[in-house]
């Protein structure tokens, strides 16, 4: 065994030992949501320096995170990192489990390996499941039931106190939950607690064994201001959202939980944000909102607008934990595609209002 390997085994016993300390008497499950509150949102937007809440509604209603979840995993690395647990060029080995996780996905076949710099620029870019899952066997001692549970208890000791984790990724389980109130914690936790790190969700792209993985986030393209975080998608959850965002020295964290689309997710974001910019007495920013032509492969039944992002491809990521919408019509899927769109910001001014017919997607279960 190696100098630095030994190092690093006493370092990862004694980060583990204070992880264990957090929390004392162990940690109690969540229970099971009976009910997601289906067409009902939570938000949040609060001032990231001093928790001042700027605006709430249902904040304290526990939902499903969805990929929401790897804002905690990207807390865990980032603390083991600075403990020197692990290094942003170690190795993390790729198991059979982690390569079997549902997409969006790097598609990592078992004994592969990526760098923990790597793992990390995919989960905030692609919200890859396979990444997320190794990194949490990495830090879990191989296995990712003990990740989640050292996840929950750094949840209870920042305070989120209606949260519980049983995976990595944000793949649907129902003791798996949280609220808008606990995320915008953790949202003001990851920009205070790791300021080295908090770079990473503004990373627009990567690169990735020759591909070129752009960032999922549409905040970071349509809002003025927009630092990053993370999006998050199942059928169950709804599309969710965490944003920061920052103008005149003010820094805002904003949650979304449980909208119906990106395209209303994003709309909500950007209202919660304008107002609590302007709470805060940060002047508007005035840019206008263009809504974009939507259009389909097959025939039209009802109009609908969308947000797409400036200079965004012909074809929709995915965000996950998050699958593409499907319109299944005789049987046959139809993906829904989003033309360009402008920036939006402080104050929302639609300049036009033209659309497209296009099919109303259904959602397929959750492959998140």
């Amino acid at each position: 065994m190696t100098g630095t390997t030994t190092r690093q085994n006493t370092r990862r016993g004694t980060w583990l030992a204070g992880l264990a300390a957090l929390v004392l008497g162990g940690v109690t499950g969540g229970g099971t949501a009976h009910a997601q509150y289906a067409h009902q949102i939570s938000s949040i937007v609060v001032d990231a320096r001093t928790g001042d809440v700027l605006s709430q509604t249902n904040p304290d209603l526990r939902r499903y995170p969805a990929s929401l979840t790897k804002l905690m995993t990207l807390y865990m690395t980032f603390s083991a990192l600075r403990a020197g647990v692990i290094t942003p060029d170690q190795q993390v080995p790729v198991s059979i489990h982690a390569s079997t996780m549902e997409p969006s996905k790097l598609g990592l076949v078992p004994g592969s390996r990526l760098t923990v710099e790597e793992a990390i620029l995919a989960l905030v870019t692609k919200s890859a499941n396979d990444a997320a899952c190794a990194l949490g066997e990495l830090i879990g001692s191989g296995s990712e039931p003990q990740f989640a549970l050292m996840m929950t208890r750094q949840a209870q000791a920042l305070g989120m106190k209606d949260t519980t984790f049983r995976n990595a990724s944000g793949l649907p389980n129902s003791e798996q939950l949280t609220t808008a109130r606990d995320l915008a914690t953790l949202g003001r936790r990851l920009i205070a607690d790791f300021p080295e790190y908090y770079h990473y969700f503004s990373t627009p792209s990567f690169r990735f064994h020759q591909r070129v993985i752009p960032n999922h986030n549409p905040m970071l393209k349509v809002y003025a201001g927009a630092e990053g975080m993370k999006t998050g998608y199942t059928q169950e959850a709804g599309h969710n959202l965490v944003t920061s965002a920052m103008r005149d020295n003010v820094r805002l964290v904003g949650v979304v939980l449980g909208s119906a689309s990106n395209s209303q997710r994003t709309q909500l974001m950007a209202s919660q944000l304008d107002r609590g910019f302007d709470t805060e007495g940060v002047a508007p920013v005035e840019r206008p909102l263009v809504l974009a032509r939507a259009s389909t492969h097959r025939s039209v039944t009802r109009e609908h607008r969308v947000i797409a992002m400036a200079g965004a491809t012909h074809h929709r990521a995915l965000e996950v934990a998050e699958a593409a919408s499907a319109h299944v019509r005789r049987g046959r899927p139809t993906v829904a595609h989003d033309h360009r769109v402008r920036l939006i910001g402080a104050k929302v001014h639609t300049i036009s209002t033209h659309t497209h017919p296009i099919h109303h997607a259904t959602r397929s279960r959750s492959r998140t």
